[in-house]
């Protein structure tokens, strides 16, 4: 019997496999356009953003666009390296 790897709880949460999937192939992503290609709420966003946060898996960045607050986002080096593991163990789940 093959023995499976555990799948990393914070990546495999869909609406962060999603975030962790526009953010690998982009340099950076503001908040809007995230919310937008997952069709999920502020909240929402900000709850997963904010555990991808806390596991080191992306960078956050606020600033200011004239009086508008701008919400900034990019995957990390441990970032890359999670959903790269994951990938990798979820490939073979689907091989057997």
């Amino acid at each position: 019997m093959h023995k499976f790897e555990t799948l990393d709880p914070i990546v495999h949460a869909p609406v962060r496999l999603a975030i962790l999937t526009v953010l690998i192939s982009v340099k950076s992503a503001d908040f809007t356009y995230l919310k937008e290609v997952t069709e999920t709420t502020d909240g929402n966003l900000g709850t997963h953003l904010q555990k991808l946060e806390d596991a080191g898996y992306v960078k956050v960045e606020k600033s200011f666009v004239g009086k508008k607050p701008k919400t900034t986002l990019s995957i990390t080096k441990s970032g890359r390296k999670a959903y790269e593991r994951y990938i990798e163990g979820i490939t073979k789940y689907l091989k057997i």
